[in-house]
């Protein structure tokens, strides 16, 4: 998913002259100010960073100072000091609605989301003209699956702006959550007619997996391609869009080429830590291996149904079947049983796996409570809820603690099946594991080494739901599911893809609106390159033969 963009052209575009009743500026400190104008206008933020904090250390209360570097912290991904920076200053320019949009984009990084959402909506109060406002509040809306009103902020960005193309990708993916995939597809060709090589215009083609490149898409990515001066990201979505084309033409052996190199330029820029993540897994089981305080109450949590899995391998189709039951809302991919257990750890200034041994009961419990305060949104239509975040595999025993009757789905495919997939897709930059088919051997290893651990623990509370299987007999798989999540059976579970909701998962949003299909297997396609990643697999005991 894209990241909440910063559309202004500077925090310092429209600030006004320095105060006559504050003193005036020293001589330094107007030097390292207009220095950090400079830098600014290079995008040179780390040397920006620097002049503007050593013109505070001169001029702490110097709101203009303040204001810049609030801009320049929020540009480098340090969200805590930018909302610091912004919070200061917005009694100086209360109405100002660059720095609502800048204190809102920071503000929802850091998972502070309704706050975030207020000062979006107020920057559009204050600048109605603003494509830019708008843009920003749609682009927050979307993430937080409030998709409708989304779709709405951004066609206003789009009649004040026809050519602003970031809420035209905004809108297009905006669309294609909420099942309009023709129209989805409809606004990523607009955007390609406006920018025929824009890289997130071709990738969200690609993204949706239900369009087929012909020759002239063919052409056009490989003339995309070949421009000088392109930033890597924008290389390797072009990469992974045309890796996909040459697969439709049937070619596969130079898609796996181009799929490899795509994913080389992610390694040189993603780090990713095998060894310190096995660490992470050995240490994980070791936390939760001795029994955890009784529960205070064993019913509490009982809202609440997990679905954990490794990327691709079908936890979204599983969500979208648990959303057809009339009690179920699901959730999508929400981070705050990470954002507990962070704040836990904040809390008591130590790693999460070190004060695990040492929390009570009652620990445990105040965590669950703050958990389901967080997530009450998704409990206000129906009684239970799914949260689906990719990376709650480590959190299996702490969620169990925090919400003793909650349920746990695993969701697992075929091991050769799955590395492949995750190979074949650019996700963020936070799955280095998916850029080198070792890794992600070693990842899929681990997941399914921890998951196992749980499934052996808690094998009332955490149920195993092989994608093949759900394949092979839908309906006996979806009523062991159903029954598991003590949930009584409906027909409406059958039919999923006939079920209106934002699915916020871009590959896989259109893939839920069809019925179940049996032809979506790809590792025949490659043949050998595969046999490295087979033989790793069998060597390690997930995959037979």
């Amino acid at each position: 998913m894209p990241q909440l963009r910063d559309d202004m052209t500077a925090h310092t575009r429209s600030l006004p002259a320095q105060d006559p009743s504050r003193p005036p500026r020293s001589p330094v400190t107007a030097r390292l100010l207009e220095r950090a104008r400079r830098e600014w206008a290079r995008q040179e933020y780390e040397a920006a960073e620097r002049s503007l904090t050593n013109a505070l250390a001169l001029a702490p209360d110097d709101p203009e100072a303040t204001r810049m570097l609030g801009g320049v912290v929020l540009r480098r991904g340090k969200y805590v000091r930018a909302i610091e920076c912004f919070r200061k200053v917005l009694p100086v320019w209360p109405d100002d609605d660059d720095l609502r949009i800048g204190l809102g984009i920071a503000l929802y990084e850091q998972g502070e989301v309704p706050e975030a959402v207020m000062h979006l909506r107020r920057a559009c109060e204050l600048a109605p003209a603003s494509a830019s406002a708008w843009f920003n509040l749609g682009e927050a809306l979307a993430r937080d699956a409030r998709t409708t009103e989304a779709v709405a902020a951004l066609q206003k960005a789009l009649e004040l702006d026809p050519a602003h193309l970031s809420a035209r990708l905004s809108l297009a993916r905006a669309q294609a959550n909420l099942g309009r995939i023709d129209a989805a597809v409809a606004g990523f060709r607009e955007v390609l007619q406006r920018d025929p090589g824009n890289a997130e215009g071709w990738f969200g083609l690609s993204n949706l997996n239900t369009v087929r490149f012909d020759a002239a898409d063919l052409a056009s990515l490989q003339r995309a391609l070949a421009r000088q001066n392109l930033p890597d990201r924008d290389r390797e979505l072009l990469g992974f869009t045309f890796a996909k084309a040459l697969e439709n033409q049937g070619d596969y052996a130079q898609a796996f080429e181009v799929f490899r190199a795509a994913n080389a330029s992610r390694r040189r820029r993603v780090k990713w830590d095998a060894a310190g993540h096995r660490e992470r897994i050995v240490a994980t089981r070791r936390a939760f291996a001795e029994g955890k305080p009784e529960p205070l109450d064993p019913g509490f949590g009982h809202e609440a149904i997990l679905i954990i899995s490794v990327p691709r391998s079908g936890s979204t189709l599983v969500e979208h079947i648990l959303a057809s039951h009339p009690q179920v809302e699901g959730a999508n991919e929400i981070r705050d049983l990470m954002q507990v257990i962070d704040g836990e750890s904040a809390r008591r200034g130590i790693e999460f796996l070190s004060w695990v041994p040492s929390a009570t009961a009652q620990d445990w419990q105040r965590l669950g409570r703050e958990y389901l305060a967080r997530t009450a949104r998704w409990r206000e239509r129906k009684p239970r809820f799914t949260d689906k975040n990719l990376v709650s595999w480590y959190l299996v025993g702490a969620a169990l603690a925090m919400l003793p009757a909650a349920r746990v789905i695993v969701v697992r495919r075929d091991p050769v099946e799955t590395c492949l997939a995750c190979f074949r897709q650019c996700f963020s930059e936070r799955s280095g594991f998916s850029c080198d088919l070792d890794d992600m051997a070693d990842y899929l290893i681990d997941f399914l080494d921890l998951t196992r651990f749980w499934l052996e623990k808690y094998p009332d509370r955490v149920f195993d739901m092989p994608y093949e299987a759900l394949l092979a007999e839908p309906e006996a798989m979806i009523r062991r599911l159903l029954d598991f999540c003590d949930l009584p059976f409906d027909p409406a579970c059958l039919e999923f893809h006939k079920t209106p909701r934002t699915v916020q998962s871009l590959p896989s949003a259109a893939q839920v609106r069809q019925p179940l299909r049996r032809d979506t297997a790809r590792s025949a396609h490659y043949g050998d390159k595969l046999d490295h990643l087979r033989q790793r697999l069998r060597e390690s005991g997930v995959l037979a033969g």
